[in-house]
Formats: C-alpha cells, structure tokens, sequence
C-alpha cells in the first residue's frame, strides 16, 4: 500500500467526539487524517500485515527469518450509549 492515502471505515454508531490512534499514538485531525462520511482518510500509506504463508511462517517458526512487514493498527475511541467503547485494528484500504 505504499505511497498511497489509507481510508478506515468508520463503525456505523460512531459519532463526534472520538480519538483516532495509529500503532498506540493519538492523530490530530486535519493534521494525521480527515474525516469523510463514514470514514477516516490518512494521506500516508497505513500496511497491514496480511496471513503469513506456509514458507514465511516456518521460516519463522525454525529462527531462519523474523517477521519485518509493517502492520499498522488503527483504533477508535468514542462513546455509546453513555459508555467509552473502543474499536481495535480496524481494516485498512487504500485511499
């Protein structure tokens, strides 16, 4: 996904106020992402780490390799209903 904006989908009850994190640190928005209806749009490239294969993961698994890809995390905080909720690694499309 390098070099290319990254949109998170917003979950559905999701209303203002709410706190965007990347990997743990808080984003500003206007200055980290934007808002867009129903989504969040990073203008820098956010990767995840998709399914490790059969080779890579034994590799791993026998101390020949580590694993070294990006796998960046996107969590939203926001209330409903009264309550703090919290969104965990959120999926990530390209912009």
């Amino acid at each position: 996904m390098s070099g290319e904006a990254a949109r998170v989908e917003l979950p559905g009850d999701v209303s203002s106020p709410f706190e965007v994190y990347v990997n743990g640190v808080l984003q500003q928005p206007g200055r980290d992402y934007r808002v867009e209806p129903g989504s969040l749009v990073f203008e820098r490239p956010l990767e995840r780490e998709g399914r490790l294969g059969f080779w890579r993961w034994t590799s791993m698994f026998l101390g020949i390799a580590g694993s070294y890809g990006r796998n960046d995390s996107v969590d939203l905080v926001y209330e409903r209903g009264g309550r703090r909720v919290v969104a965990t690694g959120l999926p990530i499309r390209r912009g």
